[in-house]
This record gives structure tokens, sequence and C-alpha cells, in this order.
């Protein structure tokens, strides 16, 4: 067994294995820790595939921003997670179906690529030998796609300003602060000064 061969199963088995406990730890900060343990190690799978661009993507969007914001919204909402629990049965049919669908999907991507190796084999390439994944991808994207790419980075500006404007709680008598008046106070307007006797306190 070569070393790629080695870290690959090495990463599939820690990936299948957190998932699975990402949706059977009954704490829901273990879950987002294993969920965080899987996205490094699809990562790592990714980048012996060597598509680099996607194990960074991983790394970077996911770990970075989604799943420590997950991790920060379950640890300060109180969420009474034994009151969710108890629909479980409820909903169990419908997972259940949908996970069979996925479990199709799987079977049939599998079985095409066992029986007909060579079309996938002769496909087109992404990349030159030359090139990068992240090099293409950006040759594509800041080419052909720029008008896309610019349309819909002021797309997810307006949702933005939009949540924000929605979120935004007016106040009658909002405290805000005067840089200049605060420059301009004087010594008697800020400190008093009192003299207690001993013995004594205010």
């Amino acid at each position: 067994m070569t070393l790629s061969s080695f870290a690959f199963y090495m990463f599939a088995t820690v990936t299948v294995a957190s998932a699975l406990m990402v949706i059977s730890a009954r704490n829901p900060v273990h879950s987002v820790l294993f969920l965080i343990l899987t996205f490094f190690n699809s990562a790592g799978i990714f980048l012996l595939l060597g598509a680099e661009f996607l194990a960074l993507l991983l790394v970077i969007v996911y770990v970075g921003a989604v799943a420590v914001l997950f991790l920060f919204v379950v640890m300060m909402l109180d969420i009474d997670f034994v009151e969710l629990n108890e629909g479980f049965l409820q909903y169990l049919p419908v997972g259940a179906l949908v996970g069979l669908v996925l479990l199709t999907e799987l079977i049939m991507v599998l079985g095409g690529s066992a029986m007909a190796p060579d079309m996938i084999a002769g496909g087109p390439k992404a990349t030159t030998d030359e090139m990068t994944n992240a090099e293409a991808l950006g040759l594509v994207l800041y080419t052909d796609y720029v008008f896309f790419f610019q349309t819909a980075g002021a797309i997810l500006l307006v949702a933005m300003v939009g949540a924000i404007v929605l979120t935004l709680q007016k106040r009658d008598n909002p405290k805000r602060q005067s840089v200049a008046a605060q420059n301009a106070r004087r010594r008697d307007e800020s400190v008093e000064v009192v003299k207690v006797k001993p013995g004594q306190g205010l």
C-alpha cells in the first residue's frame, strides 16, 4: 500500500466516522465539533485528488465561517433540545425516504462509473498539465463569467443591506456619543471633590 492510498483510507475512515457522530451525538456542541472534523478530513481527500481549490474552500468558508457560526449560535442560544427530539419519530418516514433517494443516486453514480469507466476516463480535462485548478477557475471566472460574478456580489450586498434594515430597531430616545461635547468638558464639570471626615462614609 502506497502512502497516498494509506492517507486516503485514513481520511475517508475519519470522515465517515465523524459524519456519523454529527447525527448521533446528543450534545449539539459536540455535533458541530465533529462537523468541523468532517470538513477537515474532506479537505484532505480533495488535496489527494488534486483539487486544492475545493480543499481551501472547505477550510476557509465552511470551517472558518459556517461551522464556527453554528458553534456560536448553539452555545449562545438557550434551546430546549429535549423538546426538539420529541418529534423525531414524527419526521422519521420523511427522513428515511430522503435517505433512500440519496442512496439510490449514489448507487447509480457508482454503478455507472463501474460499468463505463472509459467514458469517465476519456472525458475532457478541466485543466492542462501546466495549470492548477485555482488558476483555471480564476481564468474562467474573471474572464468569461465576470459579469455574473459581479452581479452575484451586488445581489449579496443588497441582501446584506436589506437584512440590516429589516432587523434595525428604532428607539425614541437613543444614546449617541458626541465627541465634541466630550472634548469640551471642563474639570469642574467632570470631577467632584468630596471631603469625608475620618470614621465616616458617604
